[in-house]
């Protein structure tokens, strides 16, 4: 269901407007509504009003919206009004993704305990949020994205995008997400433009033609339109897997390690053209990477899983805040003395060590020299996420208590 703001609105006007459209909300049927504010001269109070009381209703009657266009003002004229932007989310969005209360447990192979994946976790994602789960391998994210996505069952617990479950309501859920796996799966009896093709009858979207072409130029697979999938190379066909993940428009997108193995080249290609549709155009984007710092200058908040736990939730900018000590970086030609080598992050000649004061840095340079070793290149950096999460995760062990959940 398509609405839009007039080009100007008094309280009058924002009454009747909310008289006309409410009641229309009932019949909707799981479909969702997009609210366009592009016409609207002047973004006031009454304005405000009137889009946090769509929101609301909406959410009454269990129907997701969305905005167009959404002014700038709206969260700053919000936070006179004593709401911040966590606030004014609630009021007007139902939540992107949800996940409520999930596991997944899968049975063992051989006699003994089942393999519990995803253990009790429950998050929203807002719409329009740039968000990163993060963990190690087997942390449960490709679990938690084949939930989303539909590919498994949760073993208890829901998933909803856009208050769509993602079992009871499956066709609607599936037409709102569009998933790059980890994998390279491709047709190779046909072309990258038949492929796309393909894959918007998929979805029920005809005459795509002026999307496809935009994908192709903002991907850099112009030149490869009309090439066999079977001829491009690994990174192209990473490309295409996008360009499949978007063709339908989706207004969540999610990203399971799309740059892994992939060149530098890609990797700025794809996140300019990501970050923009989260910009401009309101789209919710979830990101898996091991790439931390891909994660940090991209993600608004993460997520850190461990053992299927969730087990650090925050914007990227207080969990950057919570780290204790900036970090000491050298390098040196030799082993690093035993009584360093708890505290250190040693990558080939690279030593990290975190530093909290000036006698600490002196007591480490010290140890280096009395061991006859020279260190070369010495620096001090403010800690960045990877040091955070190395942190999260050896404070949360496999052994912490079951259920964490936030």
């Amino acid at each position: 269901m398509e609405l839009a703001l007039p080009t100007t609105l008094t309280h009058a006007q924002a009454t009747a407007q909310l008289a006309a459209w409410v009641p229309q909300f009932a019949g909707l049927d799981g479909e969702g509504v997009t609210l366009d504010c592009a016409a609207l001269q002047h973004f006031d109070s009454t304005a405000l009003a009137l889009v946090l009381e769509v929101g609301r209703q909406a959410r009454a009657h269990g129907v997701g919206l969305q905005l167009r266009a959404v002014p700038p003002r709206l969260r700053d004229l919000a936070a006179v009004y004593g709401l911040d932007a966590r606030r004014v989310n609630s009021l007007l969005f139902m939540p992107a993704i949800s996940f409520q209360a999930v596991s997944k447990s899968y049975a063992a192979r051989r006699a003994g305990a089942s393999l519990l994946a995803v253990d009790r976790v429950s998050l929203d994602i807002e719409q329009g949020e740039f968000f990163g789960l993060l963990g190690p391998n087997g942390a449960g994210k490709t679990t938690m994205i084949s939930l989303l996505a539909g590919l498994s069952r949760p073993s208890s617990g829901s998933v909803s995008v856009l208050g769509h479950d993602v079992q009871s309501d499956f066709a609607a859920a599936r037409r709102l997400v569009g998933v790059v796996p980890q994998e390279l799966v491709f047709d190779p009896f046909f072309s990258v433009r038949e492929a796309l093709h393909i894959q918007s009858g998929y979805f029920g979207v005809k005459n795509n033609g002026a999307w496809i072409d935009e994908l192709l130029h903002s991907l850099g697979l112009s030149d490869k339109a009309d090439a066999n999938m079977r001829q491009l190379s690994g990174g192209m066909k990473r490309r295409v897997l996008v360009a499949q993940a978007l063709v339908h428009k989706p207004p969540v997108i999610v990203l399971d390690e799309p740059t892994a193995g992939v060149d530098v080249e890609l990797r700025q290609t794809l996140w300019q053209f990501i970050a923009r549709l989260n910009r401009e155009h309101g789209h919710t984007v979830l990101l898996t990477t091991h790439y931390l710092e891909e994660a940090e200058a991209l993600c608004g908040r993460i997520a850190m899983l461990k053992s299927g736990r969730v087990v650090a939730l925050d914007t990227t900018s207080e969990l950057l805040k919570a780290a204790s000590s900036n970090v000491l970086r050298f390098k040196i030609d030799g082993e690093l003395p035993e009584a360093l080598r708890a505290r250190a992050r040693v990558t080939g000649r690279i030593v990290q060590l975190p530093a909290d004061d000036a006698a600490q840095i002196e007591h480490y340079l010290s140890a280096v020299r009395q061991a006859g070793l020279q260190a070369q290149d010495v620096e001090i950096r403010k800690a960045d996420l990877e040091d955070v999460f190395l942190d999260v995760m050896q404070k949360n062990t496999a052994a912490s208590p079951a259920g964490a959940s936030v």
